[in-house]
């Protein structure tokens, strides 16, 4: 009888956690300003309900207080510095700057505003393997370099000019992924290979019985080449035919030697490449490692 009787309660309690957002974060700031000159932080939160893990909460997110006209700013300054990042790779940067944003919104302000990645051109051929002239085995496969001048890696590729195309051939070392030699024309020809190995050499002097591992391309092939690896007692290899994989720390440098240094200087001559080439050659990629080693540390913390 008695609890038939009883009026239903408000579910307005004392200390309630439900109240909404907006409502707790007046009330901290009222607290905020005005406690200190009046009571202590127990009865200040017991006179407006207010319980104290709420006054003492604070978030661990740091929003970033950007509207999207500033954070497109930001975005632009990053691709002009890494052309080739996308909207992950772009939020990580910006949180490695002290922005801290949603993915999600930072790919609709990408695609507001048109700062996608560009779509990449037409390919080239660079690699000719239709020749009769002698093969080297692959001296390569299963073998991991642990000293440098042990294994040398050699590749062409070729880079977009104004007036069509220059040629890049690239010598690394296996071990320390280093440029060790390169050499740049714009004919795709033996002796454009050869320069590339006579800087390698004069820069190295490796050691006889350094491998010298490459593609089936004719340039490697042609008796001059064979001759000035067997004068400087280095031993030829050679992937198989069409196997990319065979010759891939090449492969992977030179795309992002491309997709990441030189296309988005878009330098017009070839006096110009040889100046990007040659800066890459004494450390320009070290900002982009810079780069990378920051993202990979973020990512390990997410």
């Amino acid at each position: 009888m008695g609890t038939q009787s009883r009026p239903a309660h408000d579910g307005a309690g004392p200390g309630q956690k439900n109240t909404a957002p907006a409502d707790r974060r007046r009330q901290r700031e009222v607290l905020h300003r005005h406690r200190p000159a009046a009571c202590s932080v127990r009865l200040g939160c017991k006179m407006i309900d207010l319980p104290r893990s709420t006054f003492y909460y604070r978030s661990t997110i740091r929003a970033s207080n950007l509207c999207d006209a500033d954070l497109v700013a930001v975005i632009e300054d990053i691709q002009d510095e890494f052309p080739c990042y996308g909207c992950r790779r772009v939020t990580h940067e910006l949180r490695r700057r002290g922005h801290f944003f949603n993915h999600k919104r930072v790919a609709r302000v990408m695609r507001a505003n048109e700062l996608g990645i560009k779509p990449r051109k037409r390919y080239v051929r660079t690699t000719d393997s239709s020749h009769d002239s002698p093969i080297y085995p692959n001296l390569y496969r299963n073998l991991i370099p642990d000293r440098p001048d042990m294994v040398w890696v050699a590749d062409f590729t070729y880079i977009r000019i104004s007036a069509g195309f220059c040629y890049l051939a690239v010598i690394l070392d296996a071990c320390s992924r280093k440029v060790v030699g390169y050499g740049l024309s714009k004919r795709l020809d033996t002796p454009l290979a050869l320069a590339a190995l006579r800087s390698a050499i004069e820069s190295r002097k490796p050691a006889p019985g350094c491998i010298h591992h490459t593609d089936r391309g004719c340039q490697y092939a042609s008796e001059s080449y064979r001759r000035a690896l067997g004068a400087a007692g280095l031993k030829g290899s050679m992937s198989a035919v069409g196997n990319p994989y065979h010759n891939a720390q090449a492969e992977s440098f030179m795309k992002t030697l491309k997709v990441e240094d030189i296309y988005p200087r878009w330098l017009r001559d070839l006096r110009g490449r040889r100046r990007a080439i040659a800066q890459v050659h004494r450390g320009g990629l070290q900002c982009q490692a810079a780069a990378l080693s920051s993202w990979l540390q973020i990512a390990s913390r997410i």
